[in-house]
């Protein structure tokens, strides 16, 4: 009986003290999302490490106001993408495939072949990879500028250097 009592004040004691509180998540409306531009050197750096704080940086999550369904991220621009690194055997292990669709369309190229003819695509499949696979990532890949040389030609967004 004296249990049952004191349930009963601890819960009248805990209605009458939380009257008046919501718990709402909060949610950074879309006009007031603040996006950086960020520029990181791929010289010398090793494939997918680069690539997961790129895709970090392009999901938002490293902001405090992060959502798991807004684009909060920040615009990134990688310079140098083909002085990037491979470890082990992957330069010559490593395939990347794609079908035209019709029968024996299957086209495969060694991680060593992409890095000769397309240089930025390298560093692009490894992000996309690492992007949530709906509209979402799709626009969260169109953030990511990618160049095989030093030279870049979005210097009037004033891009802030990211080391990684």
């Amino acid at each position: 009986m004296a249990e049952r009592a004191i349930l009963t004040y601890i819960d009248i004691f805990f209605i009458e003290f939380c009257e008046g509180f919501e718990m709402k998540t909060y949610l950074t409306p879309v006009k007031d999302i603040e996006r950086k531009w960020l520029i990181v050197d791929a010289q010398d750096k090793v494939l997918g490490r680069l690539a997961s704080e790129i895709a970090t940086r392009l999901r938002g999550k490293h902001k405090a106001n992060y959502c798991t369904f807004l684009d909060v991220g920040d615009f990134v621009i990688v310079i140098n993408a083909d002085k990037v690194r491979l470890t082990g055997k992957k330069w010559d292990d490593k395939m990347y495939r794609h079908h035209s669709g019709f029968m024996g369309g299957l086209k495969e190229k060694t991680a060593k072949v992409l890095l000769e003819q397309k240089p930025e695509e390298l560093l692009r499949k490894a992000v996309r990879g690492m992007l949530p696979k709906n509209t979402l990532g799709r626009h969260q890949l169109k953030k990511l500028k990618v160049y095989a040389g030093a030279d870049h030609p979005h210097s009037a967004q004033q891009p802030v250097s990211l080391e990684l």
